[in-house]
């Protein structure tokens, strides 16, 4: 059998088997999680799909199978980009829909932290954000606290979207 021929028949057998193989779907033995959250964002637009990262931790995990309470999942999230205008007060306008995600969010028990350093930098003080929002020193040393309390660091990635879901699927 010569290799062009081999290579064909190789390749129709793994087509094959891609074709009658499904993905098998695993019930991973989660714990209660401890994360940190580093929003760095560079376009306050992008708060609303980086929020979706919270979600993505939280509903999994409060959801069949796993069935944790909020209580017990630690998340904390370290806001010192351009999304800080966000959690100010006098943009509530603006970002409406997510302040009542963050709301919701803290409700379940997600803090959320903004880097007086940033929030300088833009002007604002404490008394410029919302209740649920707590001003820490600088979002560095934030981050470095709760990873040395064991916490994950998870830093979301929002690019730009190119194509929808059904233009790439």
């Amino acid at each position: 059998m010569s290799t062009i021929s081999r290579l064909l028949r190789g390749t129709a057998l793994a087509l094959a088997a891609f074709a009658t193989d499904a993905g098998t779907p695993v019930e991973t033995p989660y714990t209660a999680q401890k994360v940190v959250y580093d929003f760095y964002l560079d376009d306050p637009a992008k708060m609303g799909p980086a929020l979706y990262w919270v979600r993505s931790l939280l509903n999994p995990l409060m959801d069949a199978p796993y069935g944790f309470a909020p209580e017990s999942l630690h998340v904390v999230v370290v806001i010192h980009g351009t999304e800080i205008v966000t959690v100010a007060k006098k943009n509530y306008g603006r970002y409406r829909q997510v302040v009542e995600r963050m709301r919701y969010y803290a409700g379940l028990g997600v803090k959320f932290k903004v880097c007086a350093l940033a929030a300088g930098d833009y002007g604002y003080r404490a008394e410029d954000f919302y209740d649920f929002v707590e001003v820490v020193p600088s979002a560095f040393t934030e981050l470095a606290h709760w990873q040395l309390q064991g916490y994950a660091l998870i830093t979301p990635r929002v690019p730009e979207k190119r194509f929808t879901v059904d233009e790439i699927r």
